[in-house]
């Protein structure tokens, strides 16, 4: 196997740097990669040979999970470019955003139905389609990690609360 544990996933995955990917891409390469790397297939070298592609097979499943998700995908590049998102220690945010959480948390304290949560649904997901294109603009055009950073950990907070409005609609359903 001429793979380099050592390498990040992007070159692992044969990827450019770059925030924008097509999903389809990415996993039709770790399929290629699994393909490679599989145990089985390495059963007439023996069992070194088959823990070796094991540990593959977990590294580029590992290097998948980042990749394709557009935030954890962010987040690498992020910390690839210098720029650690620290989220647990650094959660500073700018007041407009704040005040926003904040709105949204009162309006889910309130919420009594599906309808308010559909409408809180919509502007989550208007939030965080903007702050994806925002990130990759800063990534990929402006080369400023340290600012995309910042809007990763935004995003951190719009997922969370998602997760949030998710909990609320199976109270609902209950």
């Amino acid at each position: 196997m001429a793979l380099d544990l050592q390498s990040d996933d992007f070159d692992l995955f044969g990827l450019p740097r770059r925030f924008a990917q097509e999903r389809s891409a990415i996993d039709a390469r770790w399929k290629e990669l699994q393909r490679e790397a599989h145990p089985d297939r390495f059963a007439a070298q023996g069992g070194a040979a088959q823990r070796i592609a094991m540990q593959w097979s977990v590294r580029i499943n590992e290097a998948y999970q980042r990749l394709k998700d557009p935030l954890k995908r962010a987040a690498y590049l992020c910390e690839l470019r210098g720029a650690a998102i620290d989220a647990e220690s650094n959660t500073a945010m700018p007041a407009v955003f704040l005040v926003e959480q904040l709105k949204w948390r009162e309006e889910l304290e309130e919420a009594e139905g599906q309808e308010a949560l559909d409408g809180l649904c919509g502007h989550i997901e208007h939030t965080r389609r903007q702050t994806l294109q925002r990130i990759e603009q800063l990534l990929d055009d402006a080369g400023d990690a340290p600012a995309a950073a910042q809007q990763v950990r935004a995003l951190m907070f719009v997922e969370r609360f998602a997760r949030d409005v998710d909990r609320r609609y199976e109270q609902l359903g209950q």
